[in-house]
């Protein structure tokens, strides 16, 4: 006979919440999965941990569509310069010197940043991903995470990243399934257009997400046009290689025809607001537009370097004002739409089943203190996270119906924060020896 104990689910039982639709509910979590929202049968909340829920609301986690979580180690490092000047002379002069074990420990402390600030899941662009991946098995966040293809024409350096799909393909089967693999080419002024035919037919046959740096700067649309004689989207669909897997970052210097190719052959677009106004990449986008052409739209922080947070709740409200601000419609970039594209649609373009707190849906979400001042009073939950919160206001974080963090503290993050501390120290330090030596 079974062991009973071994048949007994775990279950989270959030009890008298705001919910989303302006209504006080209940949300029962089964294992990894919502189950009831609204009201929950007594029978059911039976062995469930009980979590008060008054004075909280209960929103979906964000999905943080664009991020370089090792960069936590160039915040504030570099600021203040032109995006080619700060990435030649500042970032990738250090990251030369990156190993494995910065980048685990860097990835640990994005993790904590996130999990603190509601993120639950993210698509990340970096080298070696194996440490980040071993950051998120551990965090117990949710992320999809992308090799960075870095070759600038030089056949070697191809190779080398073409064999690196193949071997990081196969390491992340070790991985749960909270940690998908992606490929990442860094862009099209850094990969040549034979590879990236080569990464976009790699991810087709192993059914892997495409994430692309693409028309983020003035600069880079300019230089498609004079190096391949037409526009960076244009370029892309020439190669052939526009498709659902693909998720292009920035997505700023597009016109209509360009955003009706990737309307129509199901690309995804991340606006990344902070980062584009800090490093004066543009500010031109047009969030109402690919909405009402069906374009996927998520929201991303980019790293910490070129955005120095990776708090998703200034990211919507930078990308909402935004949008008023250079339309010159209050209407544009309403917050429910921005709120969607960051949790939703977020999710949708992880090709995950999550972002929203509804039956099915796997339980990633977050309970948000309502008693500070900046929440108070809750005319409309939506608008107030998109206009009025900050990332400090999750009280409880929790992915795949495991709590990462309650009432504001996410175990071992003293740990982290000083292992990181020690790592982010020596990496400089090499950094320097190396630039004293030339």
């Amino acid at each position: 006979m079974q062991d009973m104990d071994m048949t007994k689910k775990n279950k989270i039982y959030i009890k008298n919440a705001l919910l989303p639709g302006q209504t006080v509910g209940d949300v029962l979590i089964t294992e990894n999965k919502i189950t009831h929202v609204g009201t929950v049968p007594e029978s059911e909340c039976q062995g469930a941990e009980v979590l008060d829920g008054t004075d909280k609301a209960v929103i979906p986690g964000f999905a943080n569509t664009h991020t370089h979580a090792a960069m936590t180690y160039f915040r504030g490092y570099g600021d203040d310069l032109d995006l080619m000047d700060w990435l030649n002379n500042m970032v990738w002069p250090v990251e030369a010197h990156l190993t494995p074990e910065d980048v685990y420990w860097g990835s640990k402390m994005a993790c904590v940043e996130m999990i603190k600030s509601g993120t639950t899941a993210f698509l990340d662009m970096y080298t070696f991903p194996e440490g980040t991946a071993q950051a998120v098995e551990e965090s117990g966040m949710r992320a999809v995470l992308s090799y960075t293809m870095f070759d600038q024409g030089n056949e070697e350096r191809a190779k080398l990243d073409r064999e690196n799909l193949d071997k990081y393909l196969n390491d992340f089967r070790g991985f749960s399934d909270r940690v998908q693999f992606s490929v990442g080419p860094h862009a099209i002024y850094t990969v040549s257009g034979k590879q990236l035919k080569y990464a976009h037919e790699f991810a087709k046959e192993h059914d892997l997400l495409v994430h692309l740096h693409l028309s983020e700067t003035y600069v880079e649309w300019k230089e498609a046009c004079r190096k391949y004689g037409t526009t960076p989207v244009r370029y892309l669909n020439n190669l052939g290689i526009l498709s659902p897997r693909l998720v292009l970052a920035h997505s700023l210097w597009m016109d209509s025809e360009e955003l009706q190719m990737l309307a129509d052959n199901g690309c995804s677009t991340v606006h990344n607001p902070a980062s584009n106004m800090k490093l004066a990449s543009g500010y031109r986008f047009r969030f109402d537009e690919m909405r009402k052409k069906g374009i996927k739209l998520g929201i991303g922080t980019d790293g910490c370097s070129s955005s120095n947070t990776l708090d998703m709740t200034t990211a919507m409200r930078l990308a909402s004002f935004l949008a008023k601000a250079w339309s010159g419609d209050p209407k544009a970039a309403p917050a429910r739409d921005v709120f969607e594209s960051a949790t939703k649609t977020g999710y949708e373009i992880l090709r995950v089943n999550g972002g929203e707190i509804s039956v099915g849906s796997v339980a990633d979400l977050c309970l948000v203190d309502l008693t500070v001042p900046e929440m108070t009073p809750v005319h409309n939950l939506i608008s107030n996270m998109v206009y009025s919160a900050c990332g400090s206001f999750i009280d409880t974080t929790i992915v795949n119906g495991k709590i990462l963090m309650r009432n504001r503290v996410v175990e071992g993050e003293e740990e982290v924060r000083e292992q990181f501390l020690k790592h982010c120290h020596d990496l400089f330090e090499r950094s320097k020896k190396t630039t004293n030596k030339k």
